[in-house]
């Protein structure tokens, strides 16, 4: 059974003026199994956010349904939403997402607080993931004290530290430098190495170059996939963008 399972799934938002509809997805159908690293592309405005809105249960889908490890998301019920995502789904944004007014280690503990865990897991927990992240001498301090690279690193560790499922992951590179980019995707390599799987959203060809296969979302549907195989990150940079223009300009796709 795939870890994830996405059937059918359908998605259609009436404008507030008008009662116009627009159809965000359509029919999308794909499956991810546990260990994998799935990037998914497309141009703005093709439903890639829309999807992974609904992939961590923060939208629900007008049709089709969405599984993680064989449970229906569409049948958990909304109290119970926020737990079961503490629970199974780990979160990496853009924007980082941590508060100001509490330090790194108090912001990766917050998923752990909120779930009722005692102090001496979460420091147990939290160890050997600051040490991965290379963030332990960085933990008593502030975000506006760190890096945008550094925030990103606690973000990583926010999402790990719950034994998540599945990462969720949008556009995690973007707020980043080169630099710090860099050392984003070869920690995505690392954690993705020691089994965790990975969806991420992303407009970076770079970015999606080290993931193991690539989505391309186009008018809400998949449009095509690329398996990473045995390409170097150059080659599966190269035929991700040779499958960018195919999909902008409109072509049919040919292997």
């Amino acid at each position: 059974m795939a870890l994830l399972d996405v059937k059918n799934v359908k998605k259609i938002y009436t404008t507030r003026f008008g009662g116009n509809q627009v159809e965000a997805l359509h029919n999308v159908s794909f499956s991810v199994e546990a260990g994998e690293y799935v990037a998914i592309m497309g141009e703005s405005g093709s439903g890639k956010t829309t999807l992974l809105n609904i992939l961590a249960a923060l939208d629900k889908p007008t049709g089709g349904k969405v599984y993680l490890k064989g449970n229906d998301l569409g049948k958990i019920r909304e109290k119970e939403m926020a737990a079961f995502r503490r629970q199974n789904l780990g979160f990496v944004f853009q924007d980082f997402n941590l508060l100001d007014t509490l330090t790194l280690k108090d912001n990766i503990f917050l998923p752990l607080v909120l779930s009722g865990k005692k102090y001496t897991e979460m420091e147990s927990r939290i160890a050997p993931i600051a040490e991965q992240l290379g963030i332990s001498k960085l933990l008593n301090k502030y975000p506006y004290e760190v890096s945008g690279g550094q925030k990103q690193r606690a973000a990583i560790a926010r999402a790990l530290i719950t034994q998540p499922q599945l990462i969720l992951a949008d556009e995690p590179s973007g707020a980043l430098d080169s630099r710090s980019t860099d050392e984003l995707l070869g920690l995505f390599n690392a954690i993705n190495d020691n089994g965790q799987t990975i969806v991420m959203v992303t407009h970076s060809v770079k970015a999606a170059s080290t993931a193991k296969r690539v989505l391309f979302i186009k008018d809400g549907e998949v449009f095509h996939q690329l398996y990473r195989g045995n390409l170097t990150s150059d080659e599966m940079y190269q035929k991700i963008t040779d499958t960018l223009t195919v999909l902008t300009t409109g072509g049919e796709h040919r292997e």
